[in-house]
C-alpha cells in the first residue's frame, strides 16, 4: 500500500525503542480515563454537578470522589467556547497523493480512518476482560485451574500471535503481540497467568491557562512558563514530509492541539488541555517486566517479575504446578494530595499545585490476595470491578465497571463443588446479562401501540436475559435500550453532544438509575413509562426494516456479528468484504461472553466490535492440557487458509491445544545471532 519495505537499506529496521513505543500504544488502547474526564467536562456545559453524577454515577455503594462543584468551577473559569463559535471541524486531514480517482478515493478512506482514530483517543470505556483462578480445593484434579479472556477491539489480523519461545533459561508459550519480545499471556513449564484491565486513574487532563500577554506561555504555580516544543516528522506517500509541532507543559503533551473535539468545546484562546500519564514517563520498564515474567517458574517469581510493570496496570491471576495461587494488581498508580477535590475524574486547573501528583503507590501496597485467602474462598475472579475492599486506604479509580460479569462468574463457579476444564468452557460461553434482567420489567411494562406489538410481546415473554444469537427477544431488548438512551439522555444533553459521547461509551448505569427512580427530571413529568413505550415503538420499526415483519424470524446474531475489522481496509468499501472476518454471536457488554457494540455507527450499529480477543484455559495438574483460541487465525495474509480458520471455533467457544511439547511441529523458526 505504502510502497515501502521495512528494515535494511530499504527502510528503518525495528529497534528496542519501537517495542517500547508499541507497549505504550497498548497502554493507550486500554486507557479510557482521559476520555471519561473530557466527557464529564462536555456534559457539565449543560448539566449541573448533581445531574452529572446521575449521568455518570460512581461505583455502586460509593459516592463521587470529587467534592468540588465542577459545573460551577468551569463556569467561573470561563472554560467553554461561546456556543456561536463551537463547531465540529475535523482535524487536519492527511494530504492526498497524486494519482487516479481510485487511488484518491482509497486514500480518502484511509485519511478518514486516521482522523477518526485521532479524534477518538481515550473515548472507549469498558475496556475489560475476565479472569479467574480456582484453588485445588475446588477442582477435580486437586490442582488449580486458570481462565482468561481479555476483551479488546476485534481486528483482522488479530492483535495476538500464539507462539512458543525457547532459549537457554526460557521456555514459554502463549499469546504474543508482534513487536514485543515476550509472551504477554500464557504459561511456562510451571506457572500460568492471565490479565484483566485494572483501568486505574493514571491519565489526568489539566486545564492550562494561557498568558493573555504571550500565548507562548502558560500559568504554573510559580508564574508563567514557556511551552516546550518538539517536531514530529510524518512521512506521506507521494508527498513531502509533514512536520508537526507538539507542545508540552510541565504535565505533558497538549492534547487539545490534536483533538478537534477539544478545540470545539473549550476556549483555546484562554486554555489548552495537557495530559499527565504514567505510560509516558521515561522510566517505564513494562517491557523488561514482560521479559522477566517469561522466565518465572512459580507464583512468587511471577509477582517479583511484575515489580516494574508500569502501564497499563493489570489484574493478574496466577497459579503454579505446586498448587499455589495468587492475585496481584501490577502497575503504577499516582498518589494525590489530601486537598485535591477533583481527584482526576475531570480536568483540573494546571496552575494549582494541589492537583499535581505526589509520587507513586508502592508495589507492595497495590491490591493483592494471597494463596491462603483464595484457597479458603475456593476461587478469585476479576472482571474490571472494584478489586479492593471498601476500606482500602488508597485511591485507584472511580470508574470501575459495574460487577455484572464478575457476579455472574461467581454464581456459575458456585453451582458445583469441583471444576474441570469443561465447566470453565461453560462459563466462557455464558450470555446471561444480569443488567438485562434488571431492565426487563421496565421493557415488559412499557405501553406499546406498534402493529408488531403482539408478536413482540410474545418474543419478550420468552426472553429471560439470555442474549443468545438466535433470540428475537435479545434483539428487541438491545434496540430498545439504544432507543431509550437516545431519547432520554439525548433529550437532556442534546443530540450532537450525546453522539459525541455515545456508542463507544454507554450509559447503562444512568439508564438503570433513571428507570428505577422513575426520574421525571430525565423522563418528563409523565414518568418513564412514556419514553419507554416510545422507544419500543421506534425499536420495532427499526428491526422490521432490517429483518422483516415476522418477529419469530428475528435473531440477535444477525444484527450482532463479531466483526474483526481490518485496519485500515475495513474502511475501504471495495476491500472490506475480503479483509474483514465476521461470524454471528450472542452476548452484550454485560455478559461473561462479552460482545460490545458501538450503537453510534450508522452502518451495523449492533455489530460486536469489542469482545474476547482470545480465550485461554490452563490446567495446572497437566499444563500440556491447556487450551486457547482467538477470533481470526495465525496468518495476516488474507488468502492464507490460516487467516480466519479459528473464527467459527471461537464463536462456538471451542479451543485448540496450548502445548510446549506438541506431538510434532509442522514449522519451526530458529533465530541465530
Amino acid at each position: 500500500v505504502l510502497g515501502t519495505r521495512p528494515g535494511g537499506d530499504a527502510g528503518v529496521a525495528w529497534t528496542a525503542t519501537d517495542s517500547v513505543g508499541w507497549a505504550i500504544m497498548m497502554a493507550l488502547d486500554l486507557g479510557g480515563n482521559m476520555g471519561n474526564e473530557f466527557t464529564r467536562l462536555s456534559a457539565l456545559q449543560v448539566l449541573d454537578t448533581d445531574a452529572l453524577w446521575q449521568l455518570l454515577p460512581p461505583y455502586p455503594g460509593e459516592r463521587p470522589v470529587a467534592t468540588a462543584d465542577l459545573a460551577r468551577l468551569y463556569a467561573d473559569l470561563g472554560v467553554y467556547r461561546a456556543p456561536s463559535t463551537q463547531s465540529q471541524a475535523p482535524a487536519e486531514a492527511l494530504p492526498h497523493p497524486k494519482g487516479n480517482l481510485l487511488t484518491a478515493a482509497f486514500q480518502s478512506d484511509l485519511a478518514a480512518w486516521a482522523n477518526d482514530f485521532s479524534n477518538n483517543l481515550g473515548t472507549v470505556d469498558g475496556k475489560g476482560s475476565n479472569n479467574w483462578v480456582i484453588a485445588g480445593e475446588r477442582t477435580v484434579s486437586g490442582k488449580p485451574l486458570l481462565a482468561n479472556d481479555p476483551h479488546l477491539s476485534l481486528s483482522a489480523p488479530a492483535i495476538w500471535y500464539f507462539a512458543r519461545l525457547k532459549a537457554p533459561g526460557l521456555d514459554v508459550a502463549g499469546a504474543s503481540v508482534p513487536g514485543l519480545p515476550f509472551i504477554l499471556l500464557g504459561r511456562t513449564r510451571h506457572v500460568a497467568w492471565g490479565f484483566t484491565n485494572t483501568a486505574p486513574d493514571v491519565q489526568d487532563l489539566y486545564l492550562e491557562r494561557i498568558d493573555p500577554a504571550n500565548p507562548a506561555r502558560y500559568q504554573t504555580p510559580d508564574g508563567w512558563a514557556d511551552f516546550s516544543t518538539r517536531q514530529e516528522t510524518i512521512r506521506v506517500k507521494g508527498q513531502p514530509d509533514v512536520l508537526h509541532t507538539v507542545r508540552h507543559t510541565r504535565h505533558g503533551p497538549v492534547m487539545s492541539d490534536a483533538q478537534a473535539s477539544h478545540q470545539a468545546l473549550i476556549d483555546t484562546s484562554r486554555y489548552v488541555l495537557a495530559l499527565r500519564w504514567t505510560a509516558l514517563d521515561t522510566d517505564n520498564r513494562a517491557v523488561m517486566a514482560g521479559v522477566r515474567s517469561n522466565r518465572a517458574q512459580s507464583v512468587a517469581e511471577l509477582i517479583a517479575a511484575y515489580d516494574d510493570f508500569h502501564a497499563p496496570m493489570q489484574n493478574v491471576v496466577m497459579a503454579d504446578t505446586s498448587g499455589r495461587v495468587a492475585f496481584k494488581a501490577t502497575g503504577r498508580v499516582p498518589l494525590r494530595h489530601p486537598d485535591n477535590d477533583i481527584m482526576g475524574v475531570a480536568p483540573s486547573p494546571g496552575w494549582d499545585a494541589r492537583y499535581d501528583w505526589q509520587g507513586w503507590l508502592p508495589y507492595a501496597d497495590t491490591p493483592e490476595v494471597d494463596h491462603d485467602t483464595i484457597s479458603a474462598a475456593g476461587w478469585l475472579a476479576t472482571a474490571n470491578q472494584r478489586i479492593h475492599s471498601a476500606d482500602y486506604s488508597h485511591f485507584i479509580t472511580q470508574d470501575w465497571e459495574i460487577p455484572y460479569r464478575k457476579d455472574r462468574i461467581d454464581t456459575l463457579l458456585a453451582t458445583q463443588e469441583r471444576h474441570d476444564l469443561d465447566s470453565q468452557r461453560v462459563i466462557h460461553a455464558d450470555v446471561v446479562s444480569e443488567s438485562a434482567r434488571m431492565l426487563l420489567p421496565h421493557l415488559l411494562g412499557a405501553p406499546i401501540s406498534h402493529p408488531l406489538g403482539e408478536q413482540a410481546q410474545s418474543a419478550l415473554a420468552a426472553f429471560n436475559g439470555e442474549l443468545r444469537a438466535g433470540s428475537a427477544g435479545a434483539l428487541i431488548f438491545a434496540v430498545w435500550t439504544d432507543e431509550f438512551t437516545r431519547g432520554v439522555i439525548g433529550g437532556r444533553l442534546g443530540e450532537e453532544r450525546l453522539m459525541a459521547m455515545y456508542g463507544r461509551r454507554v450509559f447503562r448505569p444512568a439508564i438503570e438509575g433513571i428507570l428505577s427512580r422513575n426520574d421525571t427530571d430525565w423522563c418528563g413529568a409523565a414518568g418513564c413509562a412514556v419514553p419507554a413505550g416510545q422507544a419500543l415503538d421506534r425499536a420495532l420499526t427499526r428491526i422490521a426494516a432490517w429483518q422483516g415483519q415476522h418477529v419469530s424470524a428475528w435473531n440477535w446474531g444477525q444484527a450482532h456479528p463479531a466483526l474483526s475489522a481490518h485496519k485500515p481496509f475495513s474502511n475501504v468499501g471495495a476491500l472490506a468484504k475480503v479483509f474483514d472476518v465476521r461470524v454471528p454471536t450472542g452476548g452484550d457488554r454485560f455478559t461473561v461472553n462479552m460482545g460490545h457494540f458501538h450503537a453510534d455507527h450508522a452502518k451495523e450499529p449492533f455489530a460486536n466490535r469489542h469482545g474476547p480477543s482470545l480465550r485461554a484455559l490452563y490446567d495446572l495438574s497437566d499444563l500440556e492440557n491447556s487450551r486457547f483460541i482467538y477470533q481470526t487465525g495465525q496468518s495476516g495474509l488474507v488468502f492464507s487458509e490460516r487467516y480466519r480458520d479459528m473464527s467459527t471455533e471461537w464463536a462456538a467457544v471451542q479451543y485448540r491445544p496450548l502445548r510446549l511439547d506438541p506431538p510434532a511441529f509442522k514449522y519451526r523458526a530458529t533465530i541465530r545471532p
